[in-house]
């Protein structure tokens, strides 16, 4: 599938994961990857801790929307702000400002449960209908919260019968459902207790949410030794000759010991990723590990290249 034919399936695309697995950087490749097929890119973040920004070396995002490359615009959503804005955009602008200053908005966004989820899912519906991005890159809670942050809209039009709150939770039902709106890409790391993880979120994003399941990411993986290399000292001593080195015992044996465990976790990994195949039956696309103490934009760069590729594989839609 081509890269711009993927990021059209749907306007809305939501990354969640459990925390660790990489969903941040997930969301800055996609939206490299995006920008790199020519497609306008928003990313939006919603816990505000995600770090986002660094990995392109900018300041901290705001909920004013924000550079971060060509073609990659970000901000961050908070329950507040975005109550806010809601009734800024209403003409009750002064009633905003009281909110603010009496410290009644805190009151107002938790008197019903779901509803600081309900109001930052309402300005994504907002943005997707107004187009602000060919592509929409929700960088969603961790997986635990992210259940509840998208089942929340289902549980306001089980509380809340009628008014304004409502048909915001019913547009925002709306944009779920709707595959060709918004999909949902999991992330997870090939180690079994985020596998476990991924697989239980999965169905119950599908079943108890309704939202369409995109390909999952399965990142953080090694790579197979270059040209099979073997994990006895006899290969090694035969390779350092070949490019006139010389190669102590010692470094020999450290060399045996990295590579024999590169190979172990290689092989418990593929184990992994096969067991989530069995268990979800949703397509694959593997990033590589990246031997860094930090992400930035060339690292980046690196996972939206794997991605695309990975893409690349996919099937076209029906």
């Amino acid at each position: 599938m081509e890269l711009s034919d993927f990021c059209s399936t749907s306007r809305v695309f939501v990354v969640a994961g459990k925390g660790g697995v990489g969903k941040t950087t997930v969301t800055a490749a996609l939206a490299v990857a995006a920008a790199g097929a020519g497609l306008s890119v928003l990313i939006i973040e919603v816990e505000g801790k995600s770090g986002l920004a660094s990995m392109f070396d900018r300041p901290a995002l705001t909920y004013d929307e924000g550079s971060l490359g060509e073609g990659i615009a970000a901000r961050t959503l908070t329950p507040d702000a975005a109550l806010i804005d809601y009734l800024v955009s209403h003409g009750l602008k002064r009633i905003s400002k009281r909110l603010v200053s009496s410290g009644a908005l805190d009151i107002v966004a938790t008197a019903v449960p779901g509803m600081r989820d309900i109001l930052v899912l309402g300005k994504v519906k907002s943005l997707e209908e107004s187009r602000a991005a060919d592509v929409i890159i929700l960088d969603a809670p961790a997986a635990g919260h992210a259940v509840s942050f998208l089942l929340s809209p289902r549980g306001i039009l089980d509380a809340v019968r009628v008014g304004p709150v409502r048909k915001q939770a019913s547009d925002v039902v709306d944009l779920l459902s709707d595959p060709r709106r918004c999909q949902v890409l999991l992330v997870t790391i090939p180690e079994e207790t985020p596998v476990n993880e991924l697989v239980d979120t999965a169905y119950t994003i599908e079943d108890r949410v309704g939202v369409a399941l995109g390909p999952v990411i399965v990142n953080g993986c090694y790579e197979p030794l270059l040209g099979g290399a073997t994990t006895d000292a006899a290969s090694v001593s035969a390779d350092a000759a070949t490019i006139d080195r010389f190669v102590s015992e010692r470094e020999t044996g450290d060399m045996v010991r990295a590579a024999a465990f590169r190979e172990e976790r290689h092989s418990l990994q593929l184990e992994q990723a096969e067991r989530l195949s069995q268990m979800l039956p949703l397509p694959q696309i593997q990033l590589p590990f990246l031997f860094e103490s930090e992400i930035h934009r060339p690292q980046v760069d690196v996972l939206a290249a794997a991605l695309a590729a990975g893409i690349a594989t996919l099937a076209p839609p029906s």
